[in-house]
């Protein structure tokens, strides 16, 4: 039988590796904050005549809005976003724009006051904090009638916590080279990420929990293993065709949804990966003592036999 769980200091180093550079990508990079969290205005405008994004970034400067960020969509529109604009200043600008580069139109626009911003951004912290405890408490009270069932609370939301942080550190390096901001449809697509994680992580775990009670075999690793290997099909043709789904919404819906669609791409993948080598291991880790295991020198290399 396939030996996953053996490999499981493997899967340690690699979901290290991958934790390390989000960390150091966030570090230098931060994360672009949306108008949602650091208030001002989106104009999204689409011009009749060819227009070059650089000129249209210099006219902006020109007409006094020098920190303007410009980006242009898949469909030949462009993101306008300012610091907040009053009517007569958004007035101004749009007619301003005409003269300069003709007619165009008016797709949306969006303004939100930074007393809205701070609000939107305290709200969603406490969603995910919410979120996250709720997982932790609601997989605890599942697996009750399971010896130490904190234990499959806990991993569940160490794996959650991974994924999440990973699609963090490709949302910095997106938004350092491409100008990709951070907003609702972000948060929306991490919340996504978490439940659906949560899902493939539980089915392990349910899994893990009947062949206990079948008696399957009296060393837990087995039994993990075994859990494993059954369910595993499962969780990639889930996944799978889910990415299928998340591909055709990036590639024909457009810009509106472009966060929340990449955010779940990452989160699935990074999900997969954390439910099958990453949760189940940790129960693994933690029924063994093997903590100290994880950060000797060398140790991580070698899957143990």
């Amino acid at each position: 039988m396939l030996n996953i769980t053996g490999k499981r200091f493997l899967f340690f180093l690699i979901s290290g590796s991958l934790i390390v550079m989000s960390i150091i990508t966030l570090s230098v990079f931060g994360l672009r904050s949306g108008i949602e969290f650091s208030s001002g205005s989106l104009m999204t405008v689409h011009f009749e005549q060819e227009v070059n994004q650089g000129e249209l970034r210099q006219e902006l400067s020109n007409l006094g809005y020098g920190n303007a960020i410009v980006q242009r969509t898949g469909t030949g529109d462009f993101l306008i976003r300012t610091a907040e604009l009053s009517p007569d200043e958004k007035t101004g600008l749009s007619d301003a724009l005409v003269a300069k580069f003709g007619v165009f139109e008016e797709k949306g626009f969006s303004s939100i006051s930074p007393m809205v911003a701070a609000e939107t951004a305290r709200n969603a912290g406490i969603a995910i904090a919410v979120a996250s405890v709720g997982i932790l408490l609601y997989v605890t009270w599942a697996f009750r009638k399971m010896p130490k069932p904190f234990r499959y609370g806990s991993c569940a939301l160490i794996a959650l916590g991974h994924d999440a942080l990973i699609s963090l550190g490709v949302f910095a390096i997106l938004g350092a080279t491409l100008g990709w901001e951070i907003n609702l449809m972000f948060i929306t697509g991490i919340l996504a990420v978490v439940g659906y994680s949560v899902n493939n992580t539980v089915v392990v775990f349910d899994r893990i929990r009947e062949n206990l009670q079948k008696g399957l075999s009296p060393n837990f690793e087995t039994v993990v293993n075994n859990s494993l290997v059954e369910t595993m099909s499962r969780s990639l043709n889930t996944s799978l065709t889910t990415l299928i789904v998340v591909l055709a919404l990036l590639l024909f819906v457009g810009a509106s949804i472009q966060n929340f669609a990449v955010v779940l791409l990452v989160g699935i993948i990074a999900g997969t990966f954390s439910s099958i080598g990453i949760a189940p291991s940790l129960l693994i880790v933690w029924e063994k003592g093997e903590w100290g295991k994880l950060f000797r020198p060398g140790r991580l290399s070698k899957s143990p036999q």
